[in-house]
């Protein structure tokens, strides 16, 4: 069968509609809604194409950096991962439970503060930071016993767009408190 470069063209594009429709998924954590937008400008995207946001398996500091810094923020100063990201607390998380509340459609929404090392590297953060093993057996981020998330929706250091989210994601203090 022969395939022009149009009809290629036409095939890729219907095979990336198909894959776009599967985004979503039933699960008991299902991902919280968007915040409301603040900006008039129209969205192209879910997730820009030049993100610094982690994937699933990577982590959110580059070897030799930072996993955790401050950073001023229009709330104040505030943890950021090694990027300048915003971090942010579940408060359906248990603190020093071990385990992180955010599964399923959650963490692509909010994929957790990852490391590679046992004890992670901060700047200026005060608070106990430590590590709990995710499914996948990666080490995330624990602020005073809390697992912690970045959110896809902060394209750039600096924003904090996931702040109250549903009454139950908040931003992170230097010294480990929730910021409401």
């Amino acid at each position: 069968m022969k395939i022009t470069t149009r009809g290629a063209g036409a095939l890729m594009a219907a095979a990336l509609l198909g894959l776009t429709g599967c985004a979503g998924g039933g699960t008991d954590n299902e991902a919280p809604p968007a915040a409301p937008e603040t900006s008039a400008a129209p969205e192209t995207s879910a997730m820009p194409e030049t993100s610094t946001m982690p994937t699933a398996g990577e982590s959110s500091a580059a070897a030799g950096s930072v996993d955790l810094k401050t950073a001023d923020s229009s709330l104040g100063e505030i943890v950021v991962d090694g990027k300048g990201m915003t971090v942010y607390y579940f408060t359906k998380d248990e603190k020093d439970s071990g385990v992180s509340s955010c599964t399923g459609d959650c963490i692509v929404a909010w994929p957790p503060v990852l490391t590679e090392s046992d004890v992670p590297k901060v700047e200026g953060v005060t608070a106990k930071i430590g590590t709990i093993e995710t499914p996948e057996g990666k080490k995330q981020v624990t602020i005073d016993g809390m697992p912690i998330y970045l959110w896809q929706k902060d394209t750039k250091p600096g924003d904090v767009t996931g702040q109250g989210v549903n009454e139950v994601w908040y931003v992170v203090a230097p010294d480990g408190t929730m910021i409401r």
